[in-house]
């Protein structure tokens, strides 16, 4: 199931201000300028133990002739159509306006949820002002300030509670267990020319299944001694109101796609590297658990020497740190040059996902390890580990239990997960460490 928080509104009412708090992050731009969030920002965030993608959208202008405007109106109606429930912003301090009467018109449509949120009630009088916003006519409603976080919690409360609605995936019963392979990156770095080589020509060995994710196909795939279901995004079926938003409708696809895959295979261009929007989908993956696979396509079409290509990694990995333990493969799609070697690795990742350390093995090898470099002590207080299990979860997470998890610094965190990786086979697994008080 997917699970996307899309925030629309028009200009300066307050959305990249709630992005923010949702996320807890600062990324968006904010300014009390009109309009001035003219891309979407993307992050992950949870409540209530339910872990969501909140996307913020540009300030909606219906019926507008500047180019701008024009750009942002579309890039919303693609957010309306992607996301699982839509949150509705609206300004106390400048009444209902034409063209929230407008934009609640086209949400009605949509037939999803919406959740109508007045924003900037930072006081009892602009509270009792609240009121006329009924007429908007959604019955989901909440006065906050995204400021200072005042009725943002009871926001999220339903927020999740329409994310638990959601309808479970559909797929062939018989599919379910496979490993769920996404294939994600910016347009143009050679997604449908990497999907084409691993399918290969034999076209009867690929069946189409009914996508849980719109605007994407997921291709059963067994050949060679490997099956899988590959969650294609590099657009296979375009809607007209695409055009100059495809980097936009690019980002949607892929997140969907994160959300339902155990692996995921970030493919880059060799000519143009690692750039934001790349980073932006690795790190959402790295949050939500998944599996990484880095492929460099378009390697023939790179002048290089013997050295060449660790140069290349070691830039790739100073970017992604702290999480390195990612494979980096270097590929041509086009001649196919490595792709046998990618499906491996694909495998191999998915193997390592699955892999599970008995807790008497666990405890053997990671207690004497803690007892020979403990926790620094903090306050003059002293962490003390006494039993390790390994969670039962589709992500790579343990539970290490002591007396004072609070405690516990991030560095030595690393040290362990380190520890980890050194022998076990976690390569690109994210590890979560979760220290619990016993």
């Amino acid at each position: 199931m997917s699970r996307i928080v899309a925030i629309v509104g028009r200009p300066n009412v307050g959305k990249s201000t709630l992005f923010n708090r949702l996320t807890g992050e600062f990324k968006a731009i904010v300014d009390d300028y009109s309009g001035v969030t003219r891309d979407r920002h993307y992050g992950m965030s949870d409540w209530n133990g339910i872990d969501f993608t909140v996307i913020d959208t540009g300030g909606f202008v219906p019926e507008s002739s500047d180019v701008f405007e024009s750009a942002i109106r579309e890039q919303v109606h693609i957010a309306i159509d992607e996301a699982s429930v839509l949150i509705f912003m609206v300004d106390v301090q400048s009444d209902v306006n034409p063209m929230d009467e407008e934009f609640a018109q086209i949400l009605r449509k949509s037939k999803k949820p919406v959740v109508l949120c007045v924003n900037k009630v930072d006081n009892d009088r602009l509270r009792m002002e609240t009121s006329v916003f009924y007429a908007l006519g959604f019955d989901h409603y909440h006065e906050i300030s995204a400021t200072n976080g005042g009725g943002t919690g009871e926001l999220l409360d339903e927020v999740v509670e329409f994310l638990k609605e959601e309808a479970p995936n559909t797929e062939d019963d018989t599919l379910a267990d496979l490993p769920r392979i996404a294939i994600v990156g910016r347009p143009n770095v050679g997604k449908s020319s990497l999907i084409n080589a691993l399918l290969g020509k034999d076209r009867n060995i690929v069946t189409e299944i009914a996508g849980t994710t719109r605007d994407s196909i997921d291709t059963h795939y067994n050949a060679f001694g490997k099956e899988f279901v590959l969650i294609d995004t590099a657009g296979i079926r375009k809607k007209s109101k695409v055009h100059e938003n495809i980097e936009f409708y690019s980002v949607m696809r892929s997140l969907r796609a994160l959300e339902n895959a155990d692996i995921v295979v970030l493919v880059v261009d060799a000519t143009q590297g690692l750039e934001s929007q790349d980073l932006n989908l690795f790190w959402m993956a790295q949050r939500q658990g998944k599996g990484i696979i880095i492929l460099v396509n378009k390697w023939d079409l790179v002048e290089k020497d013997t050295n060449t290509h660790i140069e290349y990694s070691k830039v790739i990995k100073d970017t992604i740190s702290p999480f390195v333990d990612v494979p980096i493969l270097y590929i041509s799609a086009l001649s196919k040059q490595r792709i046998f070697q990618a499906m491996e690795t694909i495998m191999q990742v998915y193997e390592n996902l699955t892999y599970r350390i008995p807790t008497h093995k666990l405890n053997d090898f990671l207690l004497p390890i803690i007892e020979a470099y403990p926790p620094p002590s903090k306050k003059g207080k002293f962490v003390r580990i006494k039993f390790v299990t390994q969670l039962p979860s589709k992500r790579i997470a343990f539970a290490l239990f002591c007396n004072l998890p609070q405690y516990v610094a991030d560095s030595y965190s690393r040290f362990l997960e380190n520890k980890l990786r050194e022998s076990f086979p976690f390569s690109g697994i994210p590890i979560s460490l979760f220290f619990r008080k016993k």
